[in-house]
């Protein structure tokens, strides 16, 4: 069998697993959020942070509540690591630095899961079971929160009430990622993922020196790890590492992992407003980004030139022989079109072509199908954005699942798209001006001003993947991305709850002859083309000097 037939195959099984899963689990989760019962476990957790479930929220009071306890876990989370060289667990491990803590903490409550350490050599089990891994529930679980407030913004009318944040928080963790996460762990297990407490063991020697190995809860973080989108890997080498992920069975799951829960989201969307063709359609223009960045991707690292890349039957450096060039391909697509950035190879090997495809996945704003809650709502932004093009090309008030794109809609979803440009272009501009910032390269030339723009298109975007040549682990880029992440997450989420606020507050529009369809194939594609026209503008101009200008000259 070729490897492109192979590669082809595992597109296929990936795309027919999550098929299968779509429709009861996107039920499902419209079940938890539109549900008023609350399970005793549930009520515990109420009790002890003092909420009431059944008290409905504005926008204001909504945004309030995820901001308070995001910054909540952000301190905790640095707090844990200033103490860790004191606590139990610690694998003798020493505190971290503050400005690596900080853009730590930043990170995974952010849903970034940016790493600029070395996992195995830096974080003991404390830390990353107690910490790392409860935020990466935590931060996936707020991202769900605020989708479903905009879904809600949608379906309501007449009211400003979007639902309870804490309500939403509490049902997401225990009912959807929980359950998932503790079967994605079986079968981690299953699998070869090493799921322990051990301490360090020298395992022999390594070209002159002593290789030393330690072990973890390795399976139970991975698992959510990629089901919450987040991306941090237990070791340095992420999802590359054997004890991570140690076959091409493993490797497909973690991609169906990632992909599941943002694509049955549409579905619960679908089912949150009443109609089920709604969510079909921002399925199908998020499917056709996804595909058509997969097979391009595939297409370029396969298009191989000189006899060591025929040998190879395409472009390996960087990759695991056990996942080779489609699997390797098929996984950075879905990390980079999500805000998970978990890796499996190395992007900064990638070829010039592809390494611009995982940086423009990200660019587009990771909506397709985007993170966990952040690709649906991201989606909808753009949703009024073309709707809102649609209305100025035929002369008429544009409206959307009854509801008008007025002024204030579109001025803050215009907000909602520029925050992210400015913050990576602006930040990237900075830091080539700036004479230290470039001593962090390991590349000069294109690849090397790649390796900036994708440090800050990854911290941005929530993403978390990096190019690998940059030494990220300075005080200017562990403080400057901190800040991008946190900036990345939360600003965009005052606009989508904003929105949300002045929808939920209309009075619905009724559907006349003349109203856009947005459940049809014709409105979908002008959703797809509005995403890359508006990217392209964007982001051009820095693509054109990074990564296109390698690959034309290679």
């Amino acid at each position: 069998m070729s490897p492109q037939l192979a590669g082809v195959l595992q597109l296929t099984a990936l795309i027919a697993a999550l098929a299968l899963a779509y429709r009861p689990l996107g039920d499902h989760m419209a079940k938890v959020y539109s549900s008023e019962k609350n399970y005793t476990p549930e009520k515990w957790i109420y009790k002890v942070i003092g909420a009431n479930p059944a008290a409905e929220m504005r926008w204001p009071a909504y945004l309030r509540g995820v901001l308070a306890f995001s910054a909540v876990s952000v301190l905790f989370l640095y707090l844990l690591q200033r103490i860790q060289g004191s606590l139990p667990g610690s694998l003798g491990f020493s505190s971290i630095d503050p400005d690596q803590a900080f853009n730590t903490a930043a990170s995974f409550v952010a849903n970034t899961n940016w790493q600029s350490y070395y996992g195995e050599q830096a974080m003991g089990h404390v830390v990353q079971t107690g910490g790392l891994a409860v935020q990466n529930f935590l931060s996936a679980a707020v991202g769900m929160a605020v989708a479903v407030a905009l879904v809600r913004g949608f379906a309501r009318s007449r009211t400003g009430e979007l639902g309870n944040f804490w309500a939403d928080l509490v049902r997401g963790t225990v009912r959807i990622l929980l359950p998932i996460s503790v079967i994605g762990a079986i079968v981690l297990v299953a699998c070869g993922a090493i799921q322990n407490f051990s301490g360090i063991h020298q395992v022999g020697q390594f070209m002159g020196g002593t290789q030393e190995w330690n072990g973890g809860a390795v399976a139970s973080q991975e698992a959510i790890k990629e089901l919450g989108t987040n991306g941090g890997g237990y070791f340095n080498a992420n999802s590359a590492h054997p004890f991570e992920n140690p076959n091409p069975f493993s490797n497909l799951f973690e991609i169906f992992l990632i992909l599941l829960i943002p694509f049955a989201l549409t579905r619960t969307f679908g089912r949150m407003v009443g109609s089920l063709r709604q969510g079909y359609a921002i399925l199908g223009a998020m499917a056709v980004i996804w595909i058509g960045f997969t097979a391009l991707m595939m297409w370029t690292e396969f298009a191989h030139r000189g006899p060591a890349f025929e040998i190879a039957g395409g472009s390996m450096e960087g990759k695991e022989t056990r996942f080779g060039i489609a699997g390797s391909s098929i996984f950075a697509v879905a990390t980079t079109l999500t805000s998970t950035g978990a890796v499996n190879s190395f992007h900064s090997s990638y070829t010039g072509f592809g390494g611009g495809i995982t940086m423009l996945g990200m660019q587009l704003g990771e909506i397709a199908p985007g993170g966990v809650g952040s690709g649906l709502y991201g989606m909808l932004i753009m949703a009024v954005i073309a709707v809102f093009i649609a209305g100025l090309m035929v002369g008429r008030t544009p409206e959307y699942l009854g509801k008008k794109i007025g002024t204030r809609q579109i001025k803050l979803a215009a907000c909602y798209i520029l925050v992210t440009p400015a913050l990576v272009l602006g930040f990237t501009a900075v830091a080539m001006a700036l004479p230290t910032p470039g001593d962090s390269m390991t590349n000069s030339g294109a690849h090397g001003f790649s390796e900036i723009l994708y440090a800050y298109t990854s911290g941005a975007n929530n993403n978390g993947s990096a190019f690998a040549g940059l030494n990220a682990d300075t005080q200017w880029f562990n403080t400057t991305i901190g800040i991008a992440m946190l900036l990345g997450r939360f600003l965009p989420m005052v606009f989508v709850l904003a929105l949300a606020g002045s929808l939920a507050e209309q009075k619905p529009v009724p559907e006349t002859a003349g109203t856009l369809r947005t459940d049809k194939p014709l409105y979908a594609g002008l959703l797809v083309g509005t995403i890359l026209i508006i990217t392209g503008l964007t982001y051009f101009p820095a693509l054109a000097l990074g990564p296109l200008a390698e690959g034309l000259a290679s």
